[in-house]
């Protein structure tokens, strides 16, 4: 069983809200942190843009990924969300097992 957070961001709190409730309640996240007002610069077509974003990050395990991944797809207003999946090595393995526990199908 290998556990990943994943990274995303999302334009609102609501959205990032709505977000995060379907991966739970879909088993897809065992749990989902969202982080209110970070700043974010980026290049988009050809622009520099400045905005506010709401930082998501979900626990889940490895294969739960490509699901996980197509839900947030299916409910993101974004044309390109950020999605990004980082491998956690270590850590409380209790907390790591009941992650694991949560989001079996």
């Amino acid at each position: 069983m290998e556990v990943n957070f994943i990274y995303m961001t999302a334009g609102s709190k609501d959205e990032a809200r709505k977000i995060g409730k379907a991966l739970v309640v879909s088993r897809l996240a065992a749990c989902v942190n969202i982080i209110d007002n970070m700043n974010s610069f980026y290049m988009w077509e050809g622009k520099l843009q400045n905005d506010t974003e709401i930082v998501i990050i979900a626990k889940t395990t490895e294969d739960r990924l490509p699901a996980l991944i197509e839900k947030v797809k299916s409910l993101h207003s974004y044309d390109c969300p950020c999605i990004v999946s980082i491998p956690v090595s270590g850590g409380n393995q209790d907390f790591l097992d009941w992650i694991a526990e949560e989001v079996k199908p």
